[in-house]
């Protein structure tokens, strides 16, 4: 569980996470890194769920942005396949070390400047079960997970309201789990063209 807020116009793209990280075995907290920049092409990616399986997409994105052919288009198109395809092994996996696969699942978002639309572009994918596809979800305008507790919140890409809108989340997270599932500090990547940088806005 953590925190993966979007928030999207033509010319500016919001990516803000939580570092908290759990280890699935011993419970053990750390700080973990779910935003990552691919910045020669001006992208993002973010997630909410495993990080192990994050950075191993990561790998895959990162590897595939060195391609001369490289579009945006073509990696969003792709990613949810790759998904796909990887899943089964990380369910084997989760089974050896003992986890039960029910609490298995990955939210990710890629987004960024698009060359050929000229504007910020994002993709929600998520994927809980090897029986059914990744669901792939264009973001239009605001994506937020969880959303429950931002209901009656105004969406808003101020470094105030995203810090505030965070900590709704994580009290929210907390209390529903009933023990620390996020928390740490909040990550936001600001993104616009030309431009792509990572900030830390403090604890959460």
């Amino acid at each position: 569980m953590s925190i993966l807020n979007v928030l999207l116009t033509r010319d500016h793209l919001v990516v803000a996470v939580d570092t908290l990280a759990e280890d699935a075995r011993t419970g053990a907290h750390s700080a973990g890194a779910k935003l990552l920049l691919i910045p020669q092409h001006n992208l993002a990616l973010a997630t909410r769920g495993s990080t192990q399986f994050f950075l191993r997409i990561y790998e895959l994105a990162l590897q595939a942005s060195f391609r001369a052919d490289f579009t945006m288009e073509q990696l969003s198109a792709e990613l949810g396949l790759v998904v796909d395809q990887l899943w089964p092994n990380y369910e084997k996996a989760a089974a050896e070390a003992g986890l039960p696969l029910e609490q298995l699942g990955t939210e990710l978002v890629l987004g960024g400047w698009s060359p050929k639309n000229g504007r910020m572009m994002a993709t929600a994918y998520a994927k809980s079960d090897s029986q059914r596809p990744t669901r792939v979800q264009p973001i239009g305008g605001q994506l937020a997970s969880p959303g429950e507790p931002l209901q009656a919140v105004t969406p808003s890409m101020a470094q105030a309201e995203l810090m505030a809108h965070a900590r709704l989340q994580s009290g929210y997270l907390n209390e529903r789990m009933g023990r620390k599932v996020a928390g740490g500090q909040l990550l936001a990547g600001f993104l616009q063209k030309g431009q792509a940088v990572v900030k830390d806005l403090g604890p959460i």
